[in-house]
């Protein structure tokens, strides 16, 4: 295995580990954060709009 073959594998190596911790981060924090925060606002909305009947 000479150099390029070498660097070529780190740089997969860098690329698949890259992904693989980026899709961990998006499954663990930034979805469920994203839904929560989506199901936060659609109650509190519906709170005002049933204030806003009274």
């Amino acid at each position: 295995m000479d150099f390029s073959q070498f660097s070529g594998f780190l740089a997969f190596l860098t690329v698949l580990t890259t992904g693989f911790w980026l899709m961990i981060f998006l499954l663990t924090f930034a979805v469920p954060y994203w839904i929560i925060g989506n199901i936060m606002e659609i109650r509190k909305y519906k709170k005002l709009e049933k204030q806003a009947k009274k």
